[in-house]
């Protein structure tokens, strides 16, 4: 993993067709529920639980969706990099560079909820390497940081 690199951060309709592109890459198909699901996910400011999705997008298209269903969806977006999850919160935040696969690190604000997602690959390599040294293979390293946001300090 390079210490540093750059990608380039999707936005609205970009997000939704690298999203896309990225998805079939990996061997899936991008349904109508898929692309609905993503668009509900991209559009929280802030980290989206299954249920608050399910509830967008149950609005958005006048029928219910089962979060059942969104879980399936999010579990199918987070293998293929299209989506993160937030384990402490148990919430998921649409990745803005889905073409880019590496770890990232989430600051979480205990007051307001707002997540910032960091990308540090030396970070991320040393939390690696440490626990390749106690004899660990790490997959996914999941790292969040608890505190205060600047808005709430």
């Amino acid at each position: 993993m390079a210490a540093h690199h750059t990608h380039h951060e999707h936005a609205g309709a970009d997000l939704a067709l690298a999203a896309k592109a990225t998805l079939e890459r990996s061997g899936e198909q991008w349904t109508a529920m898929r692309a609905q699901i993503f668009r509900a996910l991209a559009g929280f400011d802030k980290p989206a639980s299954a249920y608050d999705i399910a509830e967008a997008v149950s609005k958005a298209e006048g029928r219910r969706v089962a979060a059942n269903s969104v879980y399936r969806i999010l579990d199918v977006f987070v293998g293929a990099n299209l989506a993160r999850r937030v384990e402490s919160s148990n919430a998921y935040v649409a990745n803005a560079h889905p073409d880019c696969l590496h770890d990232c690190i989430f600051l979480v604000c205990d007051t307001c909820g707002q997540t910032v997602h960091l990308d540090n690959d030396t970070v991320a390599e040393s939390v690696r390497s440490a626990a390749r040294a106690a004899g660990f293979a790490p997959e996914r390293p999941v790292i969040e940081v608890r505190g205060k946001c600047a808005d709430c300090d």
